[in-house]
């Protein structure tokens, strides 16, 4: 009987939760043309007068004046949620669209929907203001699973009968922005750019790695955008949104802003705690445990017991992480042809002797370490695992 009774309540609790619920309940901040609602797994934006929307979404996706709501939906955790991605992928784009709008109560034709697996709680908005003009930008975002940069090896391939290899969005950066003033269809369409260099602009402060290359992101492979401005004959339509324009200005500095924090909370990127070596050179290789095994065949044991233990006081000291940031940006220019091959070793040996004397804290022993360091083109990483394993053993060596 207990176990019927439990079953019951199972399928009672699972019944309710299938109800649409009152997300204006939920309301997150107010803007001249539009209210945003924040409800659980959902952020609604709502316009309130006619828009012209841009949208990547997927079953009213394009350019529409008939949009009047815009949603960010947490659709699966980040991290291994199969079940929950297998379920959304294999009903189909169009039936997760109304399965959304349904759970909110919202016309499917008059709703933009994003899909992430980035929290709702972590989403950050921001607002750019100059004289009549505001710029509002809502953006969630995670770059833990599957930042890139443009002409990343692609792992997906669609095809007329489907997909090669299932898209999951195990990283997402979606970006609503709402302008207050209507634009011409032109500039609507160079607001996208210029919203998507400051998007770009805000990874590469942070110094995001892609994960699928050596370079940095320049987003990820599942980012959407909502882009709306007022339709409004009567009023003056904007026709320059490019950086050189103020208003082009205040896109740029919305979505640089509210990229930035919401990367802080989703995935901890606190500028300050970039400053490590793990982070400087996590797109040629270099993670903690590979860096750790390195150290044991290239310390003594008593050396390695002393940094295991104090692994942070290396891997995060200012001085070192510049080297290392140097070493990476040097190491760049010579794949890019910016530096000539004939002088990579070189210049690469230079910036681990650099590495070497900040983990001593001893700059006067710059030219002992270059001595002793060298350069494998073919595994660069190598000398940085030298350089820190004879930094670490010269920082406490006694002269006595």
């Amino acid at each position: 009987m207990p176990g019927v009774l439990a079953e019951a309540r199972a399928r009672e609790c699972a019944k309710n939760m299938s109800r649409p619920f009152d997300w204006k309940l939920s309301p997150w901040l107010s803007a001249p043309t539009f209210s945003a609602f924040r409800h659980g797994r959902f952020i609604v934006a709502e316009l309130n007068a006619p828009h012209r929307v841009m949208t990547t979404s997927s079953c009213v996706g394009g350019v529409s004046d008939e949009i009047r709501f815009l949603v960010n939906h947490q659709s699966c955790e980040a991290a291994e949620h199969n079940d929950r991605f297998l379920k959304i992928t294999e009903a189909g784009t169009e039936h997760y669209h109304h399965s959304v709008c349904g759970e909110l109560s919202l016309p499917p034709m008059n709703t933009a929907v994003m899909g992430t697996a980035a929290n709702m709680i972590y989403a950050a908005h921001e607002s750019s203001v100059y004289e009549d003009l505001r710029v509002d930008a809502i953006v969630t975002a995670g770059v833990e699973g599957n930042a890139a940069t443009s002409g990343d090896p692609a792992q997906w391939m669609e095809t007329p009968s489907g997909w090669t290899k299932p898209p999951h969005a195990g990283g997402t950066i979606n970006t609503i922005v709402v302008v207050n003033r209507p634009l011409k269809p032109e500039a609507q369409v160079r607001a996208i750019l210029t919203i998507t260099e400051g998007k770009t602009a805000a990874l590469m402060e942070l110094g995001v790695s892609s994960r699928y290359s050596r370079d940095l992101a320049t987003g990820t492979g599942t980012d959407q955008i909502c882009l709306a401005a007022p339709l409004d004959r009567d009023a003056f339509a904007y026709s320059a949104t490019n950086p050189h324009s103020k208003l082009g200005e205040l896109l740029g500095t919305a979505v640089r802003a509210a990229t930035k924090d919401a990367l802080r909370w989703q995935n901890g990127l606190e500028p300050s705690l970039t400053r490590s070596v793990t982070h400087a050179l996590r797109r040629f290789g270099f993670s903690e445990p590979a860096f750790l095994e390195a150290m044991r065949t290239r310390l003594t044991d008593s050396s390695m017991r002393l940094l295991e233990k104090n692994k942070t006081a290396v891997l995060f000291e200012p001085q070192v992480a510049a080297a290392a940031y140097a070493f990476g940006a040097v190491l760049d220019r010579v794949r890019y042809g910016v530096l000539p091959t004939s002088a990579a070793r070189d210049v690469l040996r230079q910036q681990a002797a650099t590495l070497a004397a900040s983990v001593a804290a001893k700059a006067e022993e710059w030219y002992a370490f270059w001595r002793r360091l060298d350069i494998d083109m073919n595994r660069p990483l190598d000398s940085i695992y030298d350089a820190l394993a004879l930094g670490w053993a010269a920082k406490w060596e006694s002269k006595d």
